[in-house]
């Protein structure tokens, strides 16, 4: 039977259900199995070529060749701009399907973006990749970008949107065996939240889940991607697995001991329709779940229609002359368009953090001299999901461009903030040099300062270090065997470029007379018996640069790290700082760039060490200022950083992510006043991680995490950014000052915005909400709408915004759904979270949260407060509470108990055994009754009854939690 025979799934007159299912149930088991992979594999007798699941676009096209860049994701959330999100993400989408023609085997249409993880703590190491802190910010603007990528035919999909990281993946050390404790709370109002919107609004129709587990449960297996995104959100397209996570939940987690349990209920309890994996792993371990009954055919089928509905919608099935996007071809790669979207996206993504006395615009017909100076000047670095950037305009190319086109050029000096350095070993005496074999090996071979080699050292803070040997221009590195300076580039799995650069003796400073190198993985570098520098001894296997979800954690350097790192002193032949103040000192102003290398110090499998900036990028700057205070700070950064010196001293500050091929020419655009800009934080930038609480704590409610709870001194608050012209705020009006609490309700407002200044900008105006009484503690503000206008000077204009009542809704615990409160609520619009001149009040008729009832079974995890606990797994469903120490508590409050409550029955379990103790009023209250936890087993559970004495009327109830006890649900009766 041929392909070409007239099957009903080729009938593009039938429903699509309808030729969906057709084209599932005439695979037969094998296949089906093949085609449960990412790489599924070509049905030739059906017509089914083969195809690839997951390719990288987080901010562009990624490993597919030259492809358009645009600013990394936190840039594009500093835009605040949904218009231009959808713009970007259709070029995106183009581009997406000329690489398809290009070579439709292995460049699929469903990419792998965005990343719309909640970023409650700037020390992730993937800030770069996600929108920001709020969820209504995150999920609007990678909603926006959906529906570029998608398209908007109402049959055909351009390519597919795959949002990145189901749920709660906020850290990198540990991900893939950690579990991140969250209740229905954080869950529901924050961390849900920022998935609902580009589900229900901007139409995702695919979704890839995190290593990390939630409460216990692995990601891959978690029953909220059934329950609500399928069912409750109406998600029809697929969810994928991350890379090797199913076979992570053996090899990293231990939380099942076989692979066929775990591809069998990551498809049918996970909803897993995608496996992201070993592929032969994955096949034989769906065969042997097949064969002993653990996973039916039929499980296989709901997950293949998932993945084949998406395939039809993007056109496979059908003649290509009924689908506009099948005729996108290669040209439209890099075309330029693109080229010209990429830099109005990098200007625009800028923030304005400060600008006293005007120093800024510059004015390029006016400077005769300008100082460039720092090691984000001069180059344009990719970071890990970047693609090649077809051209690559640096900062210092950007304000010669401005320089020149103004008649002042060759007016500007540049120093990189690098130190050229010379070495030489302390155990042979000789100096360090490039051997001229073809592998660029270094040794301690050459006997005069004047035959060694000049390496040019970048301090990224924290010891890391990176060197560039002067003679071939190429960064050392390692094979993990012996050191050598052979890469091109800083761009792979393990970023072997980097070298831990310590002082001698733990001496205070690299810039110390004597130093020690070890490699990436922290293996002392050593002097062979010919000069040779070594990793190590020289003897260990090259390790693999393939991607391992684990990361360097995983890998053994026990042997290594017994040697001894040999000693070099330092030669220096240009130091960073004179060459700073020389390049500054006679300048008119002095611009110096700092910031992060994408792969450094913070990164996939990285969280970073600390906010602040590197202390020799610090000194740097405070170098430049001493001997010219016309200084201009511009960060280069992938996260927000604690730039408090700099704030208190340096004039003018710019903000700019790593915006790709534009980046150079958007940041002079800025500095020289071509573009007025209106970028805006998508995060809060914090004066010290003192400021935050421990990293894995999720609990951003009793945490005060993000401007919505944060109730410290923010260096630059949520949304804040500033202008080159003045706004003005004069008013806020409802269309109604009071509201039935409804869940079709709307708050209709407007506000009047003025352009005060002498210049045309731009402004984002942002809207905010509070309820002022509550059950429960209640965000001090939240986001509720936005909008980026564009205001000549002296324009004045009405911004109106229709906003659901539902968004200030709070997740009733003690009856496990939303509610709209009664009473009164503040609206407030203003230029960000910081400032907000004008408000009005809202009288709001809605619910009032009743007193608990726990006399109905009451789940543990429904507290309102506690202390000493987290969230796990309970084996008997849902999650349970767990001490995390010796003792917790958790309490239930604005309880009624009528005439009194005569015993507590507590469902609880522990391997050791412990107490429970039930107190009134609070963990330092009343005693009311108390009870022994047998040993017995972590999920053996049992029900403990507790005597009860004077429970009586509405009271706060406290459970004690004595030893490794944990408790799933309380019954008072």
């Amino acid at each position: 039977m041929s392909a070409e025979t007239n099957y009903p799934f080729q009938n593009t007159s039938l429903p699509l259900e309808e030729r969906v299912n057709d084209l599932v149930s005439r695979f037969t088991q094998d296949e089906k199995v093949d085609l449960m992979i990412q790489y599924q594999t070509a049905v030739e007798r059906l017509g089914v070529k083969p195809y690839k699941h997951g390719t990288e676009a987080a901010h562009g096209m990624a490993w597919l060749g030259e492809a358009t860049g645009y600013p990394q994701p936190i840039g594009l959330s500093s835009i605040w701009d949904e218009e231009l999100l959808r713009e970007i993400g259709s070029a995106i989408g183009d581009e997406a399907r000329g690489f398809y023609k290009r070579d439709p085997e292995i460049n699929g249409l469903t990419l792998w973006a965005p990343t719309v993880d909640m970023e409650r703590d700037p020390r992730w190491g993937r800030t770069e990749e996600a929108y920001g802190e709020d969820p209504v910010l995150a999920g609007k603007l990678s909603s926006a970008l959906v529906k570029g990528i998608q398209g908007d035919h109402p049959k055909y999909l351009k390519a597919v949107a795959t949002l990145k990281h189901f749920i709660g993946n906020n850290n990198e050390v540990g991900r893939g065996d950690a579990s991140v404790s969250i209740d229905p709370r954080n869950m529901r109002e924050y961390y849900l939240k920022a998935f609902e919107i580009p589900f229900k609004e901007g139409g995702a129709q695919s979704m890839m889940t995190s290593y990390n587990a939630v409460n216990g449960v692995p990601a891959n297996l978690n029953p909220d991607v059934n329950g609500i995104v399928k069912e409750e959100w109406g998600m029809d397209g697929f969810v994928v697995s991350d890379a090797f996570d199913v076979s992570g939940t053996v090899r990293d987690h231990g939380y099942l001991e076989s692979h066929t349990e775990a591809v069998a209920r990551s498809v049918k309890e996970g909803g897993i329709d995608s496996l992201t994996d070993d592929g032969e792993l994955m096949k034989s371990s769906l065969r042997e779940a097949l064969k002993d009954g653990q996973i039916t055919e039929a499980d296989l089928d709901v997950a293949l229609r998932n993945t084949f509905r998406v395939r039809f919608r993007l056109g496979e099935f059908d003649p290509e002359e009924g689908n506009p996007y099948a005729a996108i071809d290669e040209s439209v790669i890099m075309n330029k368009k693109h080229e010209e979207l990429a830099r109005t996206a990098a200007r625009k993504a800028i923030v304005l953090l400060k600008n006293d006395n005007k120093t800024l615009p510059l004015q390029a017909d006016k400077l005769s001299k300008v100082a460039v100076i720092g090691p984000l000047g001069g180059t344009v670095y990719r970071d890990w999901y970047s693609g090649e950037l077809p051209y690559a305009i640096t900062p210092l190319e950007g304000i010669r461009q401005k320089l020149d086109g103004a008649g002042q050029g060759g007016q500007v000096q540049f120093a990189g903030g690098t130190d050229r350095i010379k070495l030489k070993s302390k155990k042979n005496g000789k100096y360090v040099k490039l051997q001229t074999a073809e592998e660029a090996p270094l040794a301690a071979s050459a006997e005069s300062a004047d035959e060694a080699s000049v390496f040019e050292l970048t301090d990224w803070g924290w010891d890391n270090a990176t060197l560039i040997a002067e003679e071939n221009g190429l960064y050392v590195t390692t094979d993990d065997r012996i050191v050598k300076a052979s890469a091109n580039r800083i761009w792979e799995w393990f970023t072997k470029e980097v070298f831990l650069v310590r002082p001698e003796n733990g001496a205070a400073s690299q810039d110390a007379a004597s130093i020690t190198f070890s490699t990436w993985k922290d293996t002392p570098v050593t002097v062979g018996d010919s000069g040779e520098l070594l990793s190590g001894d020289g003897r260990a296997e090259e390790t693999s640069n393939e991607i391992d979800a684990g990361g360097t954690s995983a890998l053994d350097n026990s042997a290594a790290e017994a040697l001894q790192a040999d000693t070099f002193d330092v030669e220096t032949v240009t130091d960073k700082f004179e060459a700073a103040r020389i390049a500054a000192h006679n300048a008119e102003v002095a611009v110096v760039f700092v910031g992060n290398h994408p792969l450094i110090n913070g990164k996939e499998t990285v969280d970073r060490p600390d906010i602040t900036l590197p202390q020799s990028q610090e000194q740097l700057i405070k170098e430049v200022m001493s001997v010219n205070p016309n200084t201009v700070v511009v960060v280069v950064g992938s996260y927000p950083y604690a730039l408090n010196w700099v704030n208190d001293n340096v004039p003018a500050v710019l903000y700019s992510t790593h915006a790709g091929q534009e980046v150079g020419r958007a940041i002079a655009d800025v500095l020289f006043g071509e573009e007025n800009p209106a970028g805006r934080l998508s995060m809060t930038w914090y004066k010290s991680v003192d400021q935050l609480p421990e990293f894995m704590d999720y609990d951003i409610i009793q945490g005060n995490r993000t401007y919505r709870y944060f109730e410290g001194d923010a260096l630059y608050p949520f949304g804040y950014g500033l202008s080159y012209t003045t706004f003005r705020y004069d008013g806020l009006t409802l269309g109604s000052p009071s509201l039935e609490g409804s869940a079709e309700a709307t708050i209709s407002l407007t506000v009047t915005v003025a352009n005060a200044g002498e210049l045309d900008g731009e402004e984002v105006v942002q809207v905010y909400g509070r309820v002022d009484q509550s059950r429960v503690k209640r965000p001090l503000k939240q986001l509720l709408a936005f909008r980026r206008i564009k205001l000549a000077a002296g324009e004045t204009t009405e911004v109106s915004f229709d906003i659901p009542l539902s968004e200030l809704a709070v997740w009733d615990v003690t009856r496990d759904r939303f509610v709209i409160e009664n009473g009164a609520y503040t609206l407030s619009a203003g230029p960000s979270s910081g400032e907000l001149p004008v408000s009005a009040a809202l009288e709001v008729s809605g619910e009032t949260i009743p007193p608990r009832d726990l006399t109905q079974l009451t789940r543990a995890v429904n507290y309102d407060a506690y202390a000493g606990v987290i969230l796990g797994e309970c084996h008997e469903g849902g999650s349970a509470i767990e001490v995390t120490g010796s003792e917790g508590w958790i309490s239930f409050n604005d309880a009624e108990f009528g005439s009194g409550a005569a015993s507590v029955t507590v469902r609880a379990a522990s391997a050791e055994g412990g107490t429970l103790d039930v107190r009134l009023g609070g963990p330092e209250g009343q005693l009311a009754g108390t009870a022994s936890v047998e040993a017995g087993g972590v999920q053996q559970w049992n029900d403990v009854t507790i005597s009860l004495a004077d429970v009586s009327g509405r009271q706060d109830v406290c459970v004690m939690l004595n030893g490794k006890v944990s408790v799933s649900s309380i019954r008072f009766a």
